[in-house]
């Protein structure tokens, strides 16, 4: 395994370790599915882009994000989770699309 691979792979288990500590035990790691990836970490309507990156480009993260819901049900609802370099889970980002925020408002 490469380097940035095991780095990325330990940060979606940080990431679902945590939810799963925080009321979410259903939280799990999504394998890879290449053209047809639906994001990384499954909750039920919700799909999770993990990225623990050098340098944060959050264009190329949005739009990898929104690939990558596009492959998951209608409906659900997609983020990216990106860490903070030096820091841990908690002071990590969420980040998501303007479509995506109005859609969590008003539900």
């Amino acid at each position: 395994m490469s380097v940035q691979r095991a780095k990325g792979t330990l940060w979606e288990s940080t990431i679902v370790k945590y939810l799963q500590e925080h009321g979410y035990p259903w939280a799990e790691r999504r394998a890879m599915a290449g053209a047809y990836d639906k994001g990384d970490i499954h909750l039920p309507g919700v799909m999770i882009e993990a990225k623990a990156l050098k340098t944060i480009t959050l264009a190329t993260i949005m739009d990898e994000c929104k690939v990558q819901t596009a492959n998951c049900p209608p409906g659900t609802v997609g983020v990216a989770w990106i860490k903070r370099r030096g820091k841990s889970v908690d002071q990590s980002y969420i980040v998501m699309d303007p479509e995506t925020f109005l859609r969590l408002l008003h539900d």
